[in-house]
């Protein structure tokens, strides 16, 4: 690890290093699948580290947060973060509004249609949903894109606005009767669900699975859509916009003419004031933490983590100028849709081939437990040399 020269009070004149760390980070975190930790936990049943480790590589089952449920808001927040700096690159090449909105719309329609592309690889036909990350965004670009043009007080007056109507038309719809079969909406025998207030945001019983239930069948199915098997809903995109947004804001802070130190200071305390808002609003019993339906509670919570987490990098990589050593994050920060695409289509190519080739007894070198682990270790190393080689190409695929 080494250190390069000494800057650490003016703004980045170009990219921000450290954000295109964070998001290959991200990224890489999730084409792991987990690296098969929770398979390699099961065999150690007794181990309060393993099952620690297992409980974070999967999602919660409905309210709650762990490690793997920070990667997709930290995936949208970075969308917002890199706006300030995108807008001003355009600027700077004398391009103006009236050309940047249509790229803008462009950019959210190829977003949406390439979703629906990815979840429909392995189905018969077309399969109309949403809830793909990539669709998430493209939904919401737009009118994040507007909001970046505004002044960071509007910015957070949208951002809350829009949280709160979320929140007022969840709260508003009514609650499902006593003697709700659960099976139609999907609810396991096992299943808990929220009580009281919060049962407004109970699994597919909630007002934007109601939405889905008219939306999704305007478009042509096999049978006729009832529930989403997870809980997700289209309409999730509506408080990721706030995500985004506050993302936006956080862009537009790290550009300013201030110390990194400053930086850093006021960032780690919005952080911590956005964990704790969260908190309290679940805790108070006006809305769960759910990443599921995206609510108004879960996008102040998890952005507060992500804050965070961006953070360090930032004090890393830019206040303490510390770079090497993020090298490989960078290659995957820099093409994050090409991995995307390529975790998405050809994680099961490539893991068949390898055995194909290299043995059919591949992965069971270090037996059973550890199978999964170097499947998925496997992939993941191709899928970055891929991308290395992406990057010594200068080959970077933006949308």
């Amino acid at each position: 690890m080494t250190k390069t020269d000494s800057q650490t009070s003016s703004p980045p004149s170009g990219r921000l290093e450290a954000l295109d760390a964070f998001r290959g980070a991200i990224m890489l975190l999730m084409a792991s699948g987990g690296l098969g930790f929770a398979q390699i936990a099961k065999s150690h049943p007794d181990s309060v580290l393993w099952g620690f480790v297992a409980r974070q590589v999967d999602h919660v089952a409905w309210s709650g947060c762990v490690l793997w449920d920070l990667i997709q808001p930290a995936f949208m927040f970075m969308v917002g973060v890199a706006l300030p700096w995108s807008i001003a690159h355009r600027r700077a090449a004398s391009l103006g509004f009236s050309s940047m909105l249509p790229h803008a719309l462009w950019r959210s329609l190829l977003l949406v249609v390439l979703a629906v592309f990815l979840t429909s690889a392995w189905s018969p036909r077309t399969d109309w949903i949403f809830p793909n990350v990539l669709a998430q965004i493209g939904l919401g670009y737009p009118v994040v894109f507007l909001v970046a043009f505004t002044r960071p007080r509007t910015q957070l007056w949208s951002a809350f606005s829009i949280l709160a109507v979320y929140w007022l038309a969840f709260a508003l719809y009514p609650l499902p009767p006593t003697s709700l079969n659960a099976e139609t909406v999907g609810w396991s025998k096992d299943w808990i669900p929220l009580a009281g207030f919060e049962a407004h945001w109970n699994k597919n019983t909630n007002f934007a699975a109601w939405f889905d239930s008219w939306f999704l069948n305007l478009f042509p199915r096999d049978k006729p859509f009832v529930y989403n098997s997870g809980g997700y809903q289209t309409l999730n995109f509506v408080p990721s916009m706030a995500t985004m947004i506050f993302g936006v804001m956080t862009g537009g802070f790290l550009r300013q003419n201030l110390e990194w130190s400053q930086k850093l200071q006021r960032l780690l305390v919005v952080g911590l004031l956005a964990i704790g808002l969260g908190k309290v609003i679940e805790l108070l019993g006006l809305c769960p933490i759910v990443k599921r339906i995206w609510t108004p509670s879960w996008a102040l919570y998890s952005t507060g983590w992500v804050i965070l987490m961006l953070c360090g990098f930032v004090a890393v990589m830019e206040w303490k100028r510390y770079r090497s050593w993020a090298f490989p994050l960078v290659v995957a920060g820099l093409n994050p849709i090409s991995l995307y695409v390529l975790w998405q289509l050809m994680g099961g190519f490539i893991r068949e081939n390898l055995k194909r080739h290299l043995g059919p007894n591949l992965f069971e070198t270090f037996g059973a437990p550890c199978v999964t682990a170097l499947e998925r270790g496997s992939t993941l190393l191709i899928l970055w040399l891929i991308l290395f080689w992406m990057y010594r190409n200068r080959f970077f695929v933006r949308l």
